[in-house]
This record gives C-alpha cells, sequence and structure tokens, in this order.
C-alpha cells in the first residue's frame, strides 16, 4: 500500500506567507478603525493653549457623533470651512439654533430655554479677550472658539461650522507621557447645567 506524500514548502517561504497573511489582517483591522471610529492627530499651534500645547498627541474619537450631536464644551476636531485639506482643533460654544453674543469677552447665549440669554462660565480659559459680536447660527451650525481667544482663528472671525465638517471629540491625549488624559480638556457647558446669571 503506496503512502501519499505532499511536498512540505521550504520554511523560507512558509513564513514570508505568514507575515504577508498577519499584514493583510492587521490592515483589515486598522483601515476601519481608522477611517471610522479613531484617529490621531498632532496639535499645532497655540490656539488651544493652555488646554493643548503644541505638539500634543491626540486620538479622536469619529463614532460618537454618529449617534449623538456635539455638546457645548466639546472640544472637536473639524476641517477647517475656508480650507477642508486643513484640520482645525477649537471648542463648541454655541448649538444650532442660538444666539451667541460676545460683550468683553464675555460669551452670552441666548436659546428658547434662556430667551434673555446667561453668561457661559468658561473656566479653561485666562484671557477672555475683548471682542464685541452678535452671530445667529442656523440648523447644523456651531460656533467654536479656541480656548487661547487671543492667538485663535475661529467662528469669530470665518463664521458658523456646518456640522457635516466636524471629524470628531478629543478622546485620548496621549504623548506628553506626563499628560496623558482621557476626554482631555472636558468641561461640562450644558444649559442644564448652568445656574441662569444677569446678562451683562
Amino acid at each position: 500500500m503506496e503512502e501519499e506524500i505532499k511536498k512540505t514548502p521550504p520554511k523560507k517561504i512558509s513564513g514570508l506567507w505568514e507575515l504577508v497573511r498577519f499584514a493583510i489582517l492587521a490592515l483589515l483591522i486598522v483601515i476601519p478603525i481608522r477611517a471610522f471610529i479613531a484617529q490621531p492627530f498632532i496639535v499645532r499651534g497655540d490656539s488651544m493653549v493652555p488646554t493643548f500645547e503644541n505638539d500634543q498627541y491626540l486620538i479622536v474619537d469619529e463614532i460618537s457623533y454618529r449617534f449623538s450631536n456635539p455638546q457645548r464644551g466639546d472640544v472637536i476636531v473639524f476641517r477647517y470651512p475656508k480650507d477642508q485639506k486643513k484640520f482645525f482643533i477649537k471648542r463648541i460654544i454655541g448649538l444650532p439654533g442660538e444666539t451667541i453674543r460676545i460683550n468683553g469677552g464675555v460669551v452670552i447665549i441666548k436659546n428658547s430655554e434662556f430667551p434673555d440669554g446667561f453668561n457661559l462660565p468658561e473656566p479653561y480659559i485666562k484671557d477672555k479677550g475683548n471682542n464685541e459680536l452678535e452671530f445667529v447660527l442656523k440648523e447644523e451650525e456651531y460656533f467654536v472658539m479656541g480656548d487661547n481667544r487671543n492667538a485663535s482663528s475661529d467662528s469669530r472671525y470665518w463664521g458658523s461650522l456646518p456640522q457635516k465638517l466636524i471629524v470628531g471629540k478629543a478622546f485620548l491625549r496621549l504623548l506628553p507621557i506626563n499628560n496623558i488624559d482621557i476626554m482631555p480638556g472636558d468641561f461640562n457647558l450644558e444649559v442644564s447645567s448652568i445656574k441662569e446669571e444677569t446678562v451683562n
């Protein structure tokens, strides 16, 4: 009785094939994560100082806003409306349908719940600047500003941010190691958490 013997491929070829299979599998996992769930970004510039410093490494959550709308106080990465090849990082200040008034650097929000407006508390700001303006947001439009008001190109200068240009929310600060943080810069600025104040 004869036995059939199959030739075993050389170990070198077998090892190479395993490496290729691993690379393909890794790409099948990593590409969807990068495209639909999370992306890395490096902060460039001083517009979010002191919350975010230049060259800090962030992971941005791209999936949460598929299930819920952006909230006031969220730090987001988005495509710059004037040049969508560029990415900016700012904080959401105004929500769709609201009126934003800035008086001597103080941000005043008017909406259906607070028709007379309320002063927005901003504990993350060191220098509020000295802007004077009023802006009315349409549906699916947001008003964003940098935490470093005197060094930020934001909605005060180029207008509202369409929701479709929002990439995601800052989820994790990885570098520098001594500043590793989950939900960095997170502040709850929802109207329900704010005690109504006398408007300036």
